[in-house]
């Protein structure tokens, strides 16, 4: 699709959002990370026309990733990638906010939610039921930030 970016640029484009405003990644709070995703959510790349080409993956829980637990929420774009037209595989660009542990975070248990364009789903209405999951975290700071993208 002429200008529109091509998936490989996802990552760059994300970290862009979320620099718009902020000094350092110590300065950013949930709401700015969720704002900047939606920013981001919304930028439409070049991909195929299909209903699972283009998706937002939102999801969260508590997991020891790192070797020690933490409440992470992660919000995801992923891309279905293309050889000759044919599925090769999928790309994943991650913004990982994660929390020390607290009671009323692992109260919450786990969640995950996909949206994916082209699918005839309204994005407003899949922003706003994961805004209201995100209602405990958006004053918050996040102990620790990950940018990363990675082929599944």
């Amino acid at each position: 699709m002429p200008n529109r970016p091509r998936p490989e640029e996802a990552l760059d484009l994300l970290r862009a959002e979320l620099a718009t405003g902020q000094s350092e990644m110590t300065e950013w709070t949930t709401r700015g990370a969720w704002l900047a995703f939606m920013r981001f959510g919304r930028r439409r790349f070049d991909t195929a026309p299909t209903p699972d080409s283009d998706g937002l993956l939102f999801q969260y829980g508590t997991y020891a990733f790192s070797g020690r637990p933490l409440f992470t929420v992660d919000l995801t774009r992923q891309f279905d990638i293309t050889d000759d037209g044919e599925h090769d595989h999928y790309m994943q660009v991650h913004c990982e906010l994660r929390y020390e542990p607290e009671p009323d975070l692992d109260a919450l248990g786990s969640f995950d939610s996909w949206f994916f364009h082209d699918a005839g789903a309204d994005l407003d209405d899949w922003f706003a039921a994961v805004e209201g999951r995100l209602a405990l975290l958006l004053g918050r700071r996040p102990s620790e930030i990950g940018l990363y993208e990675e082929p599944v």
